[in-house]
C-alpha cells in the first residue's frame, strides 16, 4: 500500500504531534498522529488502520494504477452515470440592466420558439427512455420572463419521467425579482428542486450593480421575494463582488438575518468576483473585476466572505471535487435557438458551438482540448481532483484559445488549508 498522490498534510495548530490529512480525491479530512502517518508511509499499520485509510482515500494499492484511474475519471463517469443535466436558456431577455452582465454582448429579445421547445422535450425524453434521470437548470436572461414556456416544458418532462420510471427535477437560475410565493407554489408540482438568486451586497452596492432596466433599484424586491419563498424551496444565494466593495458584503448578511431570513433555511451562500463579459470586456464602472482566480485580492476576498458567512450561521459550499462541465459527457448547455454548447460561458461563440438539438452533438475533443490536464505535471499534482485543469473561459481570456491549463495551484496553495480549518471550526461550533 502507498500514500495517495492526491494528499495534502497540514499541522494541527493546537495539538502537538498531530496533523490534518486532506485526501483531495475523496475530499476527506482526517486528524492523524504523526506516528500513524509515518507508519502509513512504511507499511506498519494494523489491519483496521489500513482499512480505514484505504476507505478514506489516503492509502491506495498502487500509485501508478491510481494515476490511470484518475486519467479515466470522466470516461468512467460517462459510462456509468444514470444522470443527464442540461442548462437551458429559455430567453435572453432580462428586466435588469447589470453593468457587468456576462450575456451583454449577445443579449436581446430572443426567446425559445415552440419548435425548439418541442425538440428539447423530445431529446430529454430520449435520455429518460434509456434510463437516465434528467435535471434541468433554467437560465437566461431572466428565465422567469418566459414562465409559461418553462411550465410547459417542465410539465411534459415531469409526466414523461413518471411514465418511464425515472426522475425529473429542475432548478431556476434567477435574479429573483419575479420569484413570488405563488410562482414557487405553481412550480413545485412540476419538479422545482431549488433556485439560485443573486444579491450583490448591501442595498446601495446592489442597486448600483443590479438595477431594473428603468434604473430603479432591485434590492428590496429580491429580499422580499427570498423572504417569501425560502421556507418553500431551497435557495442558493450568490453575489458578485469587486476588489473595491467585497468587505461590505457582510452588511447584507446581517440585513437578511434582521429581515427574518433564517441562515439555516438557505441551501448555501457563496460569492464570486465579477468576471469579464463573454467578449472579454469589462464595464467601465467595474474596472476592478476579476481576470484570474489566483489574483491575491480574489483569494483574500473569497476566504474573508466565506468566513463571514460561516460566522453568522449561513451554510457555505463544502470542499469537493470539481471540474469544468466540458469534461462531463452528459452535461450540455442549450441555447434559446437550439444550439448546443459545453459551457454557458461559450454561448454566442459560433466556433465553440458543439451541435444543435436537431442534429445532435458533434466531436468537440479538439476544439475544447479535452485532454489538456492529462500531462505529467497535472497528474502528479495533489490538487488535480479539485480543478482538473481549471476554467476554460479564463484560459480563453488569457490566451485567446483553450491551450494549456488554467492552473489553480497558486489559489489552492494559499486557500486550501484555510478552507479546511474554516470547515473544521464550523463543525465544532455546530456540535
Amino acid at each position: 500500500m502507498e500514500l495517495t498522490s492526491y494528499l495534502k498534510i497540514y499541522p494541527c495548530l493546537d495539538k502537538q504531534g498531530r496533523v490534518l490529512a486532506v485526501a483531495t480525491r475523496r475530499c476527506a479530512v482526517l486528524e492523524l498522529s504523526e506516528g500513524l502517518l509515518e507508519r502509513a508511509r512504511t507499511n506498519g499499520l494494523t489491519e483496521k488502520e489500513r482499512d480505514t485509510l484505504v476507505r478514506l482515500g489516503v492509502l491506495v494499492p498502487d500509485r501508478a494504477l491510481e494515476r490511470e484511474e484518475v486519467r479515466a475519471t470522466f470516461e468512467t463517469i460517462g459510462s456509468t452515470s444514470r444522470r443527464f443535466a442540461a442548462l437551458v436558456t429559455l430567453t435572453l431577455e432580462c428586466n435588469l440592466a447589470c453593468g457587468y452582465c456576462f450575456e451583454d454582448p449577445f443579449r436581446g429579445r430572443f426567446v425559445m420558439d415552440d419548435h425548439t421547445a418541442e425538440l428539447l422535450i423530445l431529446r430529454l425524453k430520449e435520455q429518460m427512455a434509456i434510463g437516465r434521470n434528467v435535471t434541468v437548470d433554467f437560465y437566461g436572461g431572466e428565465a422567469l420572463m418566459a414562465l409559461p414556456l418553462l411550465k410547459r416544458i417542465a410539465g411534459h418532462l415531469v409526466e414523461a419521467a413518471r411514465e418511464l420510471g425515472v426522475t425529473f427535477t429542475f432548478n431556476i437560475i434567477t435574479n429573483a425579482t419575479l420569484l413570488t410565493r405563488q410562482v414557487v407554489q405553481d412550480l413545485l408540482p412540476l419538479g422545482l428542486a431549488a433556485v439560485r438568486a443573486t444579491l450583490d451586497g448591501p442595498k446601495d452596492i446592489h442597486d448600483q450593480q443590479r438595477p431594473f432596466v428603468s434604473g430603479k433599484g432591485s434590492f428590496d424586491t429580491i429580499v422580499a421575494n427570498v423572504k417569501a419563498v425560502h421556507d418553500l424551496v431551497p435557495v442558493d444565494l450568490g453575489g458578485n463582488y469587486t476588489r473595491d466593495n467585497f468587505r461590505r458584503f457582510p452588511e447584507m448578511l446581517d440585513y437578511l438575518v434582521a429581515e427574518g431570513i433564517s441562515p439555516a433555511a438557505l441551501k448555501a451562500i457563496g460569492f464570486a468576483p465579477v468576471m469579464p463579459k463573454a467578449d472579454g470586456s469589462v464595464s467601465s464602472d467595474l474596472n476592478s473585476a476579476c481576470a484570474s482566480t489566483d489574483e491575491p485580492w480574489v483569494i483574500e476576498a473569497s476566504l474573508f466572505l466565506r468566513q463571514e458567512a460561516i460566522t453568522r450561521g449561513f451554510p457555505v459550499p463544502k470542499l469537493r471535487s470539481a471540474a469544468c462541465m466540458i469534461e462531463f459527457e452528459h452535461d450540455l448547455v442549450v441555447g434559446y435557438d437550439g444550439s448546443l454548447y459545453k459551457c454557458p460561458a461559450f454561448m454566442g461563440r459560433e466556433e465553440l458551438r458543439v451541435g444543435s438539438l436537431a442534429d445532435g452533438v458533434g466531436d468537440y475533443a479538439a476544439s475544447h482540448n479535452l485532454d489538456l490536464w492529462k500531462n505529467d505535471e497535472c497528474l502528479e499534482c495533489a490538487y488535480l481532483p479539485l480543478c482538473f485543469g481549471g476554467c476554460r473561459f479564463f484560459r480563453l481570456l488569457k490566451t485567446g484559445a483553450m491551450e494549456g491549463v488554467d492552473c489553480r495551484r497558486a489559489y489552492l496553495d494559499e486557500a486550501l488549508e484555510q478552507l479546511v480549518r474554516q470547515d473544521l471550526a464550523m463543525g465544532k461550533s455546530a456540535a
